[in-house]
């Protein structure tokens, strides 16, 4: 059944990017309904989100041609989430101080979801000790703020104040409507995307690894309650916010940063592509091709999966293997020498998984079951793996 957010839109000028949050919602899968407030309507119409959300855009309180015996009422009830974004300074301080006198600020209050503030508004007013207490106001009352960005606001000024990027809005709506944290309390550690291993300043060794999964498990553990690290090589992907980013390049980056904190893990994931082999010697300047025979003298790179095996005292490790040929054979072997409590089975020539899609084939293997999962995004992948990994 598909989950109801509730977008209240106030007036600011970042209003217009309301409705890219609602599309981008709309695109996610989720039903969305939207309030304004009589002045947003000054600067994007409600027929525009109405067009969108193929519901009426709600306005007016005492509007009669709806459909809901009280509306807000009936609105409130059926939201999963509620969100003001943008939320000027005027209606955090009517839902703090529990004013309710128009659509949006009684259907707030009447609202038991999860809700999250996003404030939108020049730095001043932001800064003001009133707003700063009204904000602080709803954070003792449970309600999520996601900060505004700093930039140039459109009075001209430049500071904090700024609507924060629609991709943080969606981080934090995925994140506050999952009401179940199974994982809350607990450390989880995921490596994600590839390694690079310098032959030189110019040229190096690397693989295919986008990090989509790892950056899709790291996103779900934080949606499930966790507090999550995720060690990442180079990726193209936008870092998933409210979670600990620790950028590495080599393997023995990788292997440094995640043995520094793997005694406090609960759960660790290694997702990541991390090179086998790493050149000897880094030459310090380009090598040219004249001074070259053409042969580059390898060393194995440190085992990381193979030393949190080994280590292991109270956490619960999950590897992940990319084979081409002998493929259950190869992974049952890797999860019994690498001693993991779940393995993850990749074939790369397998249609719909793979380095760069947005889904995923795998087998997940323990030492007691083999189980087969059909193709799916690996956004829902990611759930499965880490409800997998608590009930080892």
């Amino acid at each position: 059944m598909k989950k109801t957010i509730v977008v209240g839109v106030s007036s600011s000028i970042a209003a217009y990017k309301s409705a890219d949050l609602v599309s981008k919602l709309l695109k996610k899968g989720y039903d969305v309904e939207v309030i304004m407030t009589k002045n947003a309507t000054e600067f994007i119409t409600p027929l525009t989100f109405s067009s969108l959300t193929k519901h009426k855009t709600c306005v007016d309180t005492f509007d009669r041609n709806v459909q809901y015996d009280v509306e807000h009422i009936s609105l409130a009830k059926k939201a999963d989430l509620f969100i003001i974004a943008p939320a000027t300074a005027n209606i955090i301080a009517k839902v703090a101080n529990g004013i309710a006198d128009d659509m949006l600020s009684t259907t707030f209050l009447a609202s038991k979801c999860p809700k999250i503030i996003a404030p939108a508004m020049n730095t001043a007013m932001y800064e003001n000790p009133i707003t700063e207490d009204n904000l602080k106001k709803l954070r003792n009352y449970g309600v999520a703020i996601v900060e505004p960005d700093n930039g140039l606001l459109a009075c001209g000024d430049t500071g904090k104040g700024r609507l924060a990027d629609i991709e943080t809005l969606l981080d934090a709506i995925d994140e506050h409507i999952h009401i179940d944290k199974p994982l809350k309390g607990k450390k989880v550690i995921v490596s994600a995307g590839p390694t690079i291993e310098k032959i030189d300043p110019v040229r190096y060794i690397t693989n295919h690894s986008t990090g989509k999964m790892g950056y899709a498990i790291a996103e779900a553990a934080r949606n499930m309650g966790a507090d999550v690290t995720l060690v990442s090589g180079k990726t193209n992907l936008r870092v998933p916010s409210n979670i600990t980013f620790i950028q590495i390049e080599s393997a023995k980056e990788m292997f440094e940063a995640i043995k520094n904190i793997y005694d406090e893990a609960d759960y660790v994931i290694k997702s990541a592509a991390v090179a086998d082999f790493r050149p000897k010697v880094e030459a310090l300047n380009k090598i040219k091709k004249e001074d070259s025979n053409g042969v580059i003298e390898l060393e194995r790179t440190d085992d990381i999966l193979a030393y949190l095996g080994s280590h292991k005292t109270h956490q619960k490790l999950c590897g992940f293997a990319m084979e081409t040929e002998n493929v259950l054979n190869n992974a049952k072997e890797k999860l019994l020498k690498k001693n993991c409590d779940m393995l993850v089975l990749n074939n790369l020539r397998t249609e719909g998984a793979g380095f760069g899609v947005d889904t995923n084939v795998v087998t997940v293997l323990t030492k007691e079951n083999t189980e087969e999962l059909e193709c799916m995004p690996k956004k829902d992948l990611a759930y499965i793996i880490l409800e997998k990994l608590m009930e080892v």
